[in-house]
């Protein structure tokens, strides 16, 4: 429980501003409506990001404690200002070539025209999630020195064409070129160069980590210091957070235009996933069940694919959540099947 103190005293406090913000505007029933409402935006958050706390995880168990808490302090502040509030701000003050504050002054005063213009650039934002995300799953996949195999020989297969230099990279790109059929001619060039980004700065993340680990074997203490610190895994945990956390947003919009009330409870949403992640560390969730971060990641990859097909259609958010909880839900149920037949085995020995 210690590990979610925190969490729920930033949900208390969240909820006490969404009330505050309600009643403001519309009086009692105002504020038990922002309050509803920023709840459940902070379940939705929440539903939608457990594979991504798992994935954290997965990266932040070679930390040390130190670099787990600017994780969790640094990191949220980044995951909710950054990423959930000035990241669609930015978007829409490049797209209507308008300054910051006239774009907040816009989502304040009319949240229905904000909404619109940071919906009408959804394909390319859903490309650079889109190429990060798959990656994220190609790179586990297409991993021929993985040991544990969820699928069994078949997993194992494929993970054998990992061998093939730089296959999840091209993979990736193909996607991204048949994708370019989802959307009209107007944006095609707008969200290749979007994909292209999301590739080149996985690739760009990866490189810095490659970096810090050849330096730290060559026995260099300043980057033994900074591997320790996990700058590269930083990195590449905050854009992970970015890819996840932006088709959030958008699905926020689908439940109220109030930008404080969908950052107040995005906010709730995105401390417990921190809070997730670093329990399924403290707890060693992850070595006790072992095919937990194989489902993470085909909830992952089946994301990467919904991002998208979102270019064209709507995938509701409620669908999103599902299929990564039963990813989640699945790989936990055979992980405990796992753990069964290996004290069976313990026992017959």
């Amino acid at each position: 429980m210690k590990h979610f103190r925190v969490s729920i005293i930033v949900t208390l406090v969240c909820l006490v501003a969404a009330g505050w913000w309600g009643y403001a505007h519309t009086g009692w029933s105002g504020a038990l409506t922002a309050v509803g409402i920023a709840a459940i935006l902070g379940v939705m958050e929440v539903s939608l990001s457990f594979d991504n706390a798992v994935v954290n995880a997965s990266v932040l168990k070679t930390w040390d404690e130190f670099w787990q808490k600017l994780f969790l302090g640094v990191g949220i502040i980044i995951a909710v200002f950054g990423m959930r509030l000035l990241f669609p701000l930015v978007i829409v003050a490049q797209a209507a070539d308008l300054g910051l504050m006239q774009v907040w002054q816009l989502a304040l005063s009319d949240p229905k025209a904000y909404s619109a213009h940071l919906s009408a650039h959804h394909a390319e934002v859903a490309a650079f999630g889109g190429m990060f995300l798959l990656l994220v799953f190609l790179n586990f996949l297409l991993d021929d020195e993985k040991e544990m195999h969820w699928l069994g020989h078949v997993e194992q297969k494929i993970g054998s064409l990992g061998k093939v230099s730089s296959i999840a990279v091209m993979i990736a790109i193909g996607a991204l070129m048949g994708s370019l059929s989802l959307v009209p001619a107007a944006q095609k060039m707008v969200v290749l160069i979007s994909g292209l980004w999301g590739i080149l700065i996985y690739v760009g993340v990866d490189a810095i980590s490659s970096l810090l680990e050849k330096e730290e074997s060559d026995g260099s203490n300043v980057a033994d210091m900074v591997k320790r610190g996990g700058i590269g895994a930083f990195l590449y945990l905050e854009v992970l957070d970015a890819s996840f956390s932006f088709d959030g947003v958008i699905g926020a919009f689908a439940i109220t235009t109030d930008v404080v009330i969908i950052m107040l409870g995005l906010a709730i949403g995105a401390m417990f996933v921190r809070s997730l992640t670093v329990f399924l560390v403290k707890q060693g969730t992850l070595d006790e069940f072992v095919y937990l971060e194989h489902g993470a990641h085909y909830a992952i990859g089946i994301l990467a694919l919904i991002m998208l097909g979102s270019m064209k259609f709507h995938i509701p958010e409620v669908f999103t959540g599902l299929v990564g909880v039963a990813f989640i839900a699945a790989s936990l149920w055979s992980s405990i099947r796992h753990k069964q037949e290996q004290r069976l085995l313990q026992g017959a020995a």
